[in-house]
C-alpha cells in the first residue's frame, strides 16, 4: 500500500516542499502518467514523453522525491544503470484544524476494516456485491449481504439502508488521543452509472449523526484505476475519497465541521468496540443510493481506514 502523507501546520518545511511539487503544471501531468504507468519509468522515458530536456526532467523528479510523491530506484539498463520512478504516494492531507497542542510528540496507529466484514446491514434493491473475480452471490437480491463468501467484497452498492461496522478500541483504553480519524472511497448509486445524480450519504459513530456529504454521481465513463478486469466499463468505476476526523473540538467531514460531538461525547473508549455506520438516511433529501469501494476497486488502493493519533 502505497503512503499518506499528512500534512500539518507545525510542520512548514513538510508542508512547502509538497506544495512546491505540486505547484508545477509539468510535475502533476508526470504525477498523472506515473499513476496510469504503475510499472514505473525512467527518467530518459519521463523526458521523451514530456518534451524536457534530460536535465529538467531530472529536476522535476528531485522535486517530487523530496516531496515523497514518488520513489526512485536504480536498476541495470542495457546502457548502464538507470532510475527507475514510480509512485509513492495515494493522497495528500492538509490538517488544518487539529494540532498536536500538548507539546509531546504523537504517533499514528492504523486499522484497515475489510469491505465485507460488517457486523450488520440492512439494504435495499438495487444493491449488489462484487469481489476480484465476479459478483458474490446474486446481483440485486438482499440475500447476497448475508452470504460466508461477502468477505471476499471489493465493491458493495445499495439504494437505501446502511452498513454497520465495528472496530476494536482496546488500544484507546491506555492511551491519551489526540485525534480519531476514517476515510473511505464512496459514491452514488445509479442504474449502470450517471454523473449526475446526487446522493445524501451519512455516517454514524456510536450511533451519533456526524457527517453527511452529497456525492455528485455516480461516476463512470472511465475505468477506476483498480477495478478488475472483469469488470463491465458500462457500470460504476470509482468514487472520492472522504474523510471524517473527530478530535476534542467536534467531528470534522472533508475539512468543514459536521457536529459538535467530539472524542468524549462520542464515547469512543466505552465498550470494546467504535461502530462505523455508512448509508442512506430515511429522510435524506437525496436518496440516491451508495457505492462503497476496498482496496482492489476504485481509484484508491484503501479499504475503510480508522486511524488514531495518540500521545506518546
Amino acid at each position: 500500500m502505497k503512503n499518506r502523507i499528512n500534512l500539518d501546520l507545525a510542520q512548514p518545511e513538510t508542508s512547502a516542499a509538497v506544495f512546491r511539487a505540486l505547484s508545477s503544471p509539468i510535475r502533476l501531468r508526470m504525477l498523472q502518467y506515473l499513476v496510469e504507468k504503475s510499472t514505473g519509468m525512467n527518467i530518459s522515458e519521463l523526458a521523451e514523453r514530456f518534451a524536457l530536456p534530460l536535465s529538467s526532467a531530472a529536476l522535476h523528479v528531485r522535486v517530487l522525491e523530496k516531496a515523497s510523491l514518488i520513489f526512485t530506484e536504480e536498476k541495470p539498463g542495457l546502457r548502464g544503470a538507470q532510475k527507475i520512478c514510480a509512485i509513492d504516494a495515494e493522497d495528500v492531507y492538509l490538517n488544518l484544524y487539529h494540532r498536536n497542542n500538548s507539546g509531546k510528540p504523537a504517533k499514528d496507529v492504523g486499522y484497515s476494516m475489510p469491505l465485507g466484514n460488517y457486523f450488520d446491514c440492512v439494504v435495499s434493491k438495487p444493491c449488489g456485491i462484487a469481489g476480484k473475480r465476479s459478483y458474490i452471490g446474486v446481483e440485486d437480491s438482499e440475500s447476497s449481504f448475508y452470504s460466508a463468501n461477502r468477505v471476499h467484497a471489493q465493491l458493495i452498492w445499495f439504494r437505501t439502508g446502511f452498513l454497520e461496522y465495528r472496530f476494536s478500541n482496546y488500544f484507546l483504553k491506555t492511551e491519551k488521543i489526540l485525534e480519531l480519524r476514517f476515510s473511505f472511497e464512496a459514491c452514488s448509486e445509479a442504474p449502470g452509472y450517471n454523473n449526475d445524480w446526487p446522493s445524501d450519504i451519512t455516517v454514524w459513530i456510536n450511533g451519533v449523526q456526524a457527517f453527511t456529504f452529497r456525492s455528485a454521481g455516480d461516476y463512470g465513463g472511465t475505468r477506476g484505476l483498480y477495478n478488475p478486469a472483469w469488470w463491465p466499463d458500462n457500470s460504476t468505476q470509482y468514487g472520492e475519497l472522504h474523510r471524517l476526523e473527530i478530535s476534542r473540538e467536534g467531528c470534522f467531514g472533508d475539512g468543514r465541521k459536521t457536529s459538535e460531538y467530539n472524542l468524549e461525547t462520542l464515547r469512543v473508549r466505552e465498550g470494546n468496540y467504535i461502530s462505523f455506520r455508512i448509508g442512506i438516511r430515511e429522510d435524506a433529501e437525496y436518496a440516491g443510493g451508495i457505492n462503497l469501494f476496498g482496496e482492489n476497486f476504485g481509484n484508491f488502493r484503501q479499504n475503510i481506514e480508522m486511524t488514531a493519533k495518540l500521545e506518546r
